[in-house]
């Protein structure tokens, strides 16, 4: 039976955004009321796991191999000059054991060389599957350890690592000791996700993405 493919849905701040007068989208202290969970939520109910800072793609699974990868909603051939970094990081997935999964569709972050700069500094390229690997090694188990304010979480982005800051949990099993894009929420109940990016505060340093701009508030 052909599986309908869907594209990974954009992904919205848990706090309220406003542009500022420098057309910087920003998060404010108000609360997103739609995923007022994620701060209410224990749990059985809401995961943190780090946003890995890459391009999102997913792995179509029938009868336990592989039929198709997409980038998006645009299929990826194997042979393809263009996207050479999506095949190899889904043949260093398929070394690793990571697509051993159900038939469906799964969705992931392709990250490495030529992808966004590779701010995780891995060689070569990867694809991490967001709920087999993700789940296991990149959620952040103190999420539920302390208030959650506005105030608590800007001062866990922005403190440094060495006075109890966010790390890359992924580039810490490598032995490096990084920042991370940011993270995203998954409420397990519900399957609504959220996401909130460091570049989404006013006191990021550094270029911010792109989705903030008039016309264009829904970016991942």
């Amino acid at each position: 039976m052909e599986l309908q493919v869907k594209d990974m849905p954009k992904l919205e701040s848990p706090f309220v955004r406003e542009l500022n007068e420098k057309d910087e989208y920003l998060v404010t202290d108000k609360i997103n009321e739609e995923y007022r969970w994620v701060f209410e939520g224990g749990e059985d109910e809401v995961v943190c796991m780090e946003k890995c800072d890459g391009t999102n793609c997913s792995v179509i699974i029938q009868d336990g191999v592989v039929n198709a990868i997409f980038n998006r909603t645009t299929r990826i051939p194997f042979f393809n000059k263009g996207k050479r970094c999506i095949i190899d990081g889904f043949l260093e997935s398929h070394e690793r054991g990571y697509l051993e999964l159900l038939d469906g569709q799964h969705f992931g972050e392709l990250i490495g060389e030529g992808v966004n700069g590779n701010s995780l500094q891995i060689k070569g390229n990867l694809w991490v599957p967001f709920n087999s690997f993700g789940m296991k090694h990149l959620v952040y188990k103190s999420w539920h350890k302390y208030p959650k304010t506005y105030e608590n979480i800007r001062d866990w982005f922005f403190k440094p690592i060495s006075e109890g800051g966010i790390f890359s949990l992924f580039a810490r099993m490598k032995g490096i000791e990084l920042k991370p894009e940011g993270v995203v929420f998954y409420n397990l109940k519900t399957g609504q996700m959220c996401k909130l990016r460091m570049d989404m505060f006013a006191e990021f340093k550094g270029r911010r993405h792109g989705d903030g701009r008039k016309g264009n508030k829904n970016g991942n």
